[in-house]
């Protein structure tokens, strides 16, 4: 079996949470939002309707459990999530944690604020609560 093999620019831009059986879970740096970044594990694969159907229901369960995780979790009023790849053409589907007081609300997110650093304590403290949040399937890094 082929290694696989993360997006340079997504290792640059983010930090590995953990993995579910299809997917990475990445963090962003950017403290703006807590934004995190679902990549299934292979390689190749730029759009979504690659994956077989199996891969594709695998997603939508993880998908769902960090859109519960973002919502009930972190008590976003909204979540977007997107596939972009303009940028990156690895697949890797976004789920930003949106609040009616963030500073881009209602505006989409992208190319609004220039990105912010979390503070170690900060980054710690999120990873903490993704970790013990994401449970069924879920393996922290």
């Amino acid at each position: 079996m082929t290694q696989f093999l993360l997006h340079p620019q997504l290792v640059a831009d983010t930090t590995l949470v953990g993995e579910f059986p299809l997917c990475q879970v990445l963090l962003t740096n950017d403290g703006n939002f807590p934004w995190l970044i679902l990549v299934p594990k292979i390689n190749g694969i730029t759009e979504f309707h690659e994956l077989t159907d199996e891969q594709q229901a695998q997603f939508l369960i993880e998908s769902n459990a960090v859109s519960r995780l973002l919502k009930d979790g972190l008590y976003a009023d909204k979540i977007n999530i997107a596939a972009l790849g303009n940028m990156v053409p690895q697949l890797h589907i976004h789920h930003v944690a949106r609040f009616k007081e963030d500073a881009c609300w209602p505006k989409p997110i992208w190319g609004q604020l220039p990105p912010i650093s979390r503070t170690p304590e900060q980054a710690a403290q999120l990873i903490t609560i993704i970790s013990t949040t994401l449970k069924a399937g879920f393996i922290s890094r």
